[in-house]
């Protein structure tokens, strides 16, 4: 039977599609794992409701893309790891 382990060690384009944040509101995009690790540095993209994200080689989030209507400001509040943000953030199309 194979498994996540089996995915990340094959894949080389990981995006993950998730939540932003949790029920209570709180961050999902950590400073740092507290869940068990699957694979170490795989995942390339992250894909929310609020925005589209690369995850970069030295630590953080890249703000990509924003969803309609979601400010820079509303992410940057619902993001607990760091938040890189360079130049204007374009919409999303849809």
């Amino acid at each position: 039977m194979g498994g996540a382990m089996d995915l990340v060690a094959s894949a080389e384009n990981i995006i993950v599609a998730m939540q932003h944040v949790n029920k209570a509101g709180e961050s999902k995009l950590l400073k740092t794992c507290s869940l068990p690790i699957t694979g170490l540095r795989c995942v390339k993209k992250i894909v929310t409701e609020l925005a589209v994200l690369e995850v970069v080689p030295e630590g953080g989030f890249k703000l990509l893309e924003r969803a309609p209507g979601i400010s820079v400001e509303q992410i940057k509040a619902a993001t607990e790891g760091k938040l890189i943000i360079e130049g204007e953030i374009p919409e999303m199309e849809l």
